[in-house]
């Protein structure tokens, strides 16, 4: 038979336990929200630099070996500083894009991130009433994250 001693000693065990449990499981909630924030505002960082019409900003948050696949097409960083990052720079300055629920998901050092958005306004003399989705694929590197690909589609809204 185990003395009465030893029942709160177990209890106080078990008690410190599952204190330790929680503060790790919140500790790791906390560490993921703020893993999904970081990856968030680089995502916005590189839409922001777009809007501004900020190239090296832009490209910054790239990778070195991004993929872009756009417009039926698949280009490298090279070929994007010297293609569409003009153009894609001069719509998102002229064209309002409002992006909606954004999710992330991250596994180790890869996240990917998903979202829709509508784009209403002018470019030009053309009105541009559209659609989007934009998926893009996160690295961890040694001062955050980085862009390592990105596939946009759009279609005109009904």
């Amino acid at each position: 038979m185990i003395p009465n001693v030893a029942r709160p000693a177990g209890l106080l065990i078990v008690a410190l336990a599952a204190l330790l449990l929680t503060t790790t499981a919140e500790a790791q909630a906390q560490e993921a929200a703020t893993e999904t924030e970081q990856v968030i505002a680089v995502i916005d960082a590189f839409h922001a630099a777009l809007a501004a019409g900020d190239s090296t900003a832009a490209l910054g948050q790239l990778a070195e070996d991004v993929i872009i696949l756009e417009s039926g097409g698949i280009e490298d960083k090279d070929h994007y500083r010297s293609g569409h990052l003009r153009g894609d720079m001069r719509f998102a300055q002229a064209v309002p894009r409002q992006r909606g629920e954004i999710t992330v998901e991250i596994v180790g050092n890869v996240a990917w991130a998903y979202a829709t958005s509508t784009a209403v306004g002018t470019m030009g003399d053309r009105a541009i009433d559209s659609q989007g989705a934009e998926l893009m694929v996160l690295v961890r590197v040694a001062d955050g994250w980085k862009i390592k690909a990105i596939h946009w589609s759009s279609r005109r809204r009904q």
